[in-house]
């Protein structure tokens, strides 16, 4: 098969051979090259990650631990499957998940993906639990494969086409920003949660209820945090029914907001993490993390795969965590977190198109809006805004179609960072100047 020899090319290979359910387009990205937060195209041009490669390179692109480790064990063993023997380094990995989890007795199993690794918690929960009713969240997302797809919140066209798992139940997540309620902080009594109970009284049997699984914090939704006292509120309720609480940290876990994983911030214990993107650096792998009597509910095979633990994975996976440790990445991402919510609030007082930043640590979004009194999403103008970054060489991608997703590699260097910043804003008042034309509207998709 012939190599290509440039971006029009590749795109154009890719259009015939790759369905467009298997991805999604912000800009005419063809790289070749990566280094921590930087990366370069086919034709050389240099650019700023501001996505860490959609939240995968915590440890920033091709780290050279990681890098190492993955050398080393390919030279030694590529595979030998987790299911039928006993290789090292799965075994390595899933005792310091153990360790860095918060919670208490815990076992671990392994996977490929976030997807699968939620579709495990929701077979871990009905099998423990004996009830089928799961409880998930709107505007949540939590993978593609049939039973993650069934509790995401966020489209439901795909389901509308194929069909879903039953006993799935959504409650509105607390998005202080656009308010499901329409309440102000201030005027906020928890109606999330008085909501939750009102569901169990009218729609749905607590004692059906298996698990509610929830992302600590809303990464698709548009980097949504919920408001403090939130999660300890809802685990009374769910303990109160014997309800289970899953936490996706795919997007959230491994130090992007500063802690190992996001649900710490807000001082509760969870049953069960699923963790996945940042985890192998680059390569494939998942991990749920659950309490022993929980996790020991599925019979032999009940959750696994034949490349589960695949020692590769498991080695960088190891690398990624040794790297956060040595170089106390969870204290520089809540540094460079509060930093650059700093400088995106500066330049909130200088657009009117940003409504909102929120976030934790180096999960920051910005939520766009053509009117402050409103909310109204700026939907064209987030996407102008994705596209004139890529001018400006600055990788950045939106969610819910006008929050722009700000999540740099843990270890982006300051004075890059300052740089990117200045690129970003630089998009942002070309867009508010009309300096970017409709045209470029037909070039980004997103979703």
């Amino acid at each position: 098969m012939r190599h290509p020899t440039g971006r029009d090319e590749v795109i154009e290979r890719y259009s015939r051979i790759f369905p467009k359910a298997a991805r999604v387009t912000y800009a005419p990205l063809v790289m070749t090259r990566a280094e921590n937060a930087r990366v370069w195209d086919i034709e050389g041009r240099e650019y700023i990650d501001f996505l860490s490669d959609a939240a995968v390179q915590n440890v920033g692109h091709n780290n050279p631990r990681v890098v190492r480790a993955i050398k080393e064990q390919a030279d030694r063993l590529i595979h030998f499957t987790f299911i039928y023997g006993f290789p090292i380094e799965p075994l390595l990995l899933a005792e310091k998940l153990a360790d860095i989890a918060p919670m208490d007795d815990v076992k671990i199993s392994l996977g490929m993906t976030g997807s699968d690794a939620n579709d495990g918690a929701i077979k871990f929960a009905r099998a423990y639990t004996g009830r089928r009713t799961i409880l998930s969240y709107l505007r949540s997302y939590y993978g593609s494969t049939y039973g993650a797809m069934s509790v995401t919140g966020l489209d439901f066209e795909v389901r509308s086409k194929v069909g879903q798992l039953s006993d799935i139940h959504f409650i509105p997540y607390p998005n202080c920003y656009r308010c499901p309620f329409g309440k102000e902080p201030k005027s906020c009594k928890m109606e999330c949660i008085s909501y939750l109970k009102e569901k169990f009284e009218g729609e749905v049997h607590s004692k059906g209820v298996a698990l509610l699984l929830a992302e600590p914090v809303q990464g698709d939704a548009g980097m949504v945090v919920p408001p403090e006292g939130y999660f300890k509120k809802l685990k009374r309720v769910l303990d109160e029914h014997g309800i289970l609480l899953a936490v996706d940290e795919v997007q959230s876990g491994l130090g992007r907001t500063g802690k190992w994983f996001a649900i710490e911030h807000f001082g509760i214990e969870p049953d069960m993490i699923t963790i996945a993107k940042p985890l192998g650096g680059g390569l494939p792998i998942s991990a749920i993390i659950g309490r022993s009597e929980i996790m020991e509910s599925l019979p032999p095979l009940g959750h696994t795969f034949t490349l589960s633990g695949n020692p590769v994975a498991s080695r960088a996976a190891l690398a990624v965590i040794e790297e956060i440790e040595e170089r106390d990445l969870l204290k520089r991402a809540e540094k460079l977190g509060d930093y650059t919510k700093k400088h995106l609030e500066k330049m909130k007082e200088e657009h009117e198109l940003i409504g909102d930043v929120r976030g934790l640590g180096l999960m920051l979004g910005i939520d766009l809006v053509k009117d402050r009194e409103t909310n109204e999403r700026a939907y064209e103008e987030a996407r102008k805004i994705v596209w004139r970054a890529y001018e400006l060489g600055l990788v950045l991608a939106f969610l819910q179609g006008n929050v722009l997703r700000i999540q740099p590699p843990l270890t982006i260097e300051e004075e890059l960072l300052d740089e990117g910043l200045d690129r970003l804003e630089q998009a942002i008042g070309d867009v508010e100047n009309g300096k970017v034309p409709d045209e470029v509207l037909s070039k980004v998709q997103g979703w």
